[in-house]
This record gives C-alpha cells, sequence and structure tokens, in this order.
C-alpha cells in the first residue's frame, strides 16, 4: 500500500484538519489531499463526505474558506478534499485554465498527450479511498456521501448517479450539469474523450440521470448572479431531465449570489446538514 507523508496539520473546532502527499500509481505522479477529522471520531468511526473542487483549485480552497470545519465537526463528518487534477512537470497541461492541470474533469481521458496521467474519476473512487481506509480508522467507508463546486459539482453528481452504492448522499454548488452543450465541457471532452461521441454521455449528469436515477434527493444551490449561469450551467436542462425521469432534485436559486465561496460559505452548513441526515438518519 502507497504511504502517506504529512504536510501539515492544524486543530480546528475541536478536530484535526491534515494534508498529506502520496504516490499515485495510477495518475503518474505526487498527489495532495486534505481530511478533516471531527471530533466524535475519537469515540469511534463516523461518515465520510467527499468534496471535489472546481476548475483551477486544489484541496485548500474548500478548507481554507468555505467554513466546512465547523459544520462538519458539530455534525461529526469526515471531510476529504482531494485535488482537482494530477500535477508535475512530467504531467501534461495547457496554457489555458479550463484544460489540462487543475482541470481533470473527474474523468478518465482515452486521448493523447492526456490518457496516462488523467484518470480522475478512478482515483476518486478507487485508489483514494483505499489509502482512506487503511490510514484513517475512524473512517466509515459503509456511510459515504458526495458533494462539490462548479466542475467539482459535475464529478459529484456523475460519480454518485454511477456509484449510488457507495455515495450515498449527494449535492452541489453551482455545477456544471450538462456538460456535452456548454463550452466548458465540449472543450474538455474533445481534449480527454475525443470527438462528441456515447462515450461524452458516460460524464454527463442529464444523461446519465435519464438511466441511473437515484434513491438520493440531490440538492443544489446556484446563485441567479453567477457569471457562468447561462453560459455554462444552464440549470434548467438538468432540472427538466430530473423532472421528466423522476430523479428527486432540490434545485435553489440564490438570489444575488455568484460563483465564490462567499456563496458556498453561506450555504455550508445547509449541505452538511443535508448529507448528515442521509449520512447518520
Amino acid at each position: 500500500m502507497t504511504q502517506l507523508t504529512q504536510v501539515s496539520a492544524w486543530k480546528s473546532f475541536g478536530g484535526t484538519l491534515s494534508v498529506y502527499d502520496h504516490e499515485s500509481p495510477l495518475l503518474g505522479c505526487t498527489m495532495r489531499f486534505a481530511v478533516y477529522v471531527p471530533p466524535q471520531a475519537a469515540h469511534g468511526p463516523v461518515p465520510v463526505l467527499w468534496y471535489l473542487s472546481g476548475l483551477t483549485c486544489t484541496w485548500a480552497n474548500m478548507m481554507e474558506k468555505s467554513g466546512v470545519q465547523e459544520h462538519a465537526a458539530r455534525h461529526g463528518l469526515i471531510i476529504i478534499a482531494p485535488d482537482t487534477s494530477p500535477r508535475g512537470e512530467h504531467v501534461p497541461n495547457d496554457d489555458a485554465y479550463d484544460l489540462g492541470q487543475g482541470a481533470g474533469f473527474y474523468l478518465t481521458a482515452t486521448q493523447e498527450p492526456w490518457a496516462k496521467n488523467y484518470k480522475m474519476d478512478q482515483y476518486i473512487t478507487d485508489e483514494l479511498p483505499a489509502l482512506i481506509a487503511a490510514n484513517v480508522p475512524s473512517a466509515d467507508m459503509s456511510r459515504q456521501g458526495i458533494f462539490g463546486h462548479s466542475m467539482g459539482g459535475h464529478g459529484a453528481i456523475t460519480l454518485h448517479l454511477k456509484n449510488q452504492g457507495t455515495y450515498k448522499s449527494c449535492s452541489a454548488f453551482s455545477p456544471i450539469t450538462s456538460p456535452c452543450r456548454v463550452p466548458w465541457g465540449e472543450k474538455a471532452f474533445t481534449a480527454y474523450l475525443g470527438p462528441l461521441s456515447v462515450a461524452w454521455e458516460q460524464y454527463d449528469a442529464t444523461e446519465l440521470v435519464k438511466e441511473r436515477q437515484s434513491k438520493a434527493l440531490i440538492l443544489i444551490d446556484t446563485g441567479t448572479a453567477d457569471s457562468f449561469l447561462e453560459t455554462q450551467l444552464k440549470p434548467e436542462i438538468f432540472i427538466k431531465a430530473c423532472e421528466k425521469d423522476g430523479q428527486r432534485l432540490d434545485y435553489r436559486l440564490r438570489e444575488g449570489y455568484g460563483h465564490d465561496y462567499y456563496f458556498i460559505a453561506t450555504f455550508m452548513d445547509e449541505h452538511i446538514a443535508h448529507h448528515a441526515k442521509a449520512l447518520k438518519g
């Protein structure tokens, strides 16, 4: 089993926030992630909640800006924040912010030069959970949920729909729910997966929900002042698909909020409570 190297650790709201490095055979590089373990973990295993960040982000955006530790400590949840892509000098990259390092899109690339390293969905669902199970004894891997922001919201919903037995709860902030139909997704999918094909549909929440409705209530918050609302998010497409195909969805448009962590921090308590109810009920 790959060893973890602790980079840093801080006490927070009675629990501990730790940052680790490890070598990833799957991605072919060194990866860094953060784990917040709440005080309740001292008395036995607690549920695990994965947070997937958006374009250009790392573990730090979530753990430093969202205020999640206070809410996780109150509800007794472990929070895991992985990186958003493989990284390193030898890892393929692009000068644009929305492709390459920092923009893994939580999929398995099939096109060169990306195919060797860009396997973020497998990393999130297989390699990293195995490390958590082996190194965080308080993590109850039978009770896992997943959420995320923007590109990470896309990842959270698609991974939930494809792994419903693993992720029993799901939510998102400002998610890209129809990547096949918006510029961010079209660009990334063309690069990573090749020309438009059925392969794209396996990473599109709107397409997945037509065949793989889950029993979970998916909670989504998006700001009405989000500068990407009309061009990249287009929530009405996913909302209509859920209504048509019977997926339980609570999609809330929040007046005046943007695409930022001020917005996320405002409603983080409600998302944590949503997952706690599902995972501890």
